[in-house]
């Protein structure tokens, strides 16, 4: 065992080895086709029981990682879990405080760490503003917005060890944070997503010194079981393709290289930034 005196001076013990294999130390360089690997290091993925969530717990864990894949829908967890044994399914209700210490708790009982964090659990809100009440509001900003700060303290907080990899926090954002797409969209989602860009800019600031890293991503026009009615509407499929430079909406799969960058040491050196991957929506 070893430990490491937290910020708060208590001495926090956790097993050398990481639960399993050593962690490659800081800041040296690896062998180009290492750069990606998450071998040896823990994730935790929300909002993973569908969609992009899904595709991102399941692209960690074939990186090497051991993922700890939270949502509230265990069932479509476990079917989750068992394409990959290195897939844990853990019910989690994010917008409860509770469930947010009780996941990353499990993360650290299990592997004794956390290396990775994929705020990508979200819900959306009214299209209109004038349908939307401050109520309705507010609960769109708690999933959105509170837990993934709340879930970032959590691992930011978590005991460390010399040696270990920078953790690295990706808060799951959106075009919407970065511009209007009326008529669709909504107020409350557009100004998490927006805070979730500011958020992650300011932790990334207090951070760093720590070699906390936390970034953001993203994501434009995606084909998900969230944007199933979009892209079934042929009006609406043709104005995402309208208005993108690519001409069509993304495959889920055209991730996998954005968050994977983002998750290892491929972006060591890169904090604070927002990762745009949206066909060109934001560059007309």
């Amino acid at each position: 065992m070893t430990s490491k005196t937290t910020s708060k001076g208590t001495t926090a013990p956790r097993p050398a080895d990481g639960g399993g294999e050593a962690a490659e130390p800081r800041n040296v360089p690896r062998p180009a086709a290492e750069l990606f690997s998450l071998r040896g290091r823990t994730a935790v993925v929300t909002g993973a029981s569908a969609g992009l969530g899904a595709r991102f717990a399941a692209v960690l864990a074939q990186a090497g990682a051991t993922v700890f894949a939270a949502a509230r829908r265990i069932d479509r967890l476990n079917e989750l879990a068992d394409s990959d044994t290195r897939i844990h399914p853990v019910a989690c209700d994010v917008s409860l405080a509770a469930d947010r210490a009780r996941l990353t708790g499990t993360a650290l009982g299990v592997t004794g760490r956390i290396d990775v964090l994929v705020n990508n659990a979200a819900t959306s809100g009214e299209t209109r503003a004038e349908d939307e009440s401050p109520d309705a509001f507010d609960d769109v900003l708690g999933v959105n917005l509170t837990a993934p700060f709340h879930l970032a303290r959590l691992v930011a907080e978590a005991p460390a060890v010399d040696g270990d990899p920078p953790r690295s926090v990706i808060n799951v954002s959106s075009i919407l944070g970065l511009v209007t797409a009326a008529p669709l969209g909504g107020a409350s989602y557009a100004a998490s997503k927006a805070g979730l860009i500011g958020l992650t800019r300011e932790l990334a600031g207090q951070w760093g010194a720590t070699g906390t890293r936390v970034n953001a991503l993203a994501p434009g026009w995606f084909r998900t079981e969230m944007t199933a009615d979009l892209f079934g509407d042929e009006r609406s499929s043709r104005w995402v393709e309208r208005n993108t430079l690519l001409r069509r909406g993304g495959g889920a799969h055209e991730l996998d290289g954005a968050l994977l960058f983002l998750a290892s040491d491929a972006s060591s050196y890169c904090t604070g930034q927002v990762l745009t991957v949206d066909g060109g929506w934001t560059a007309r």
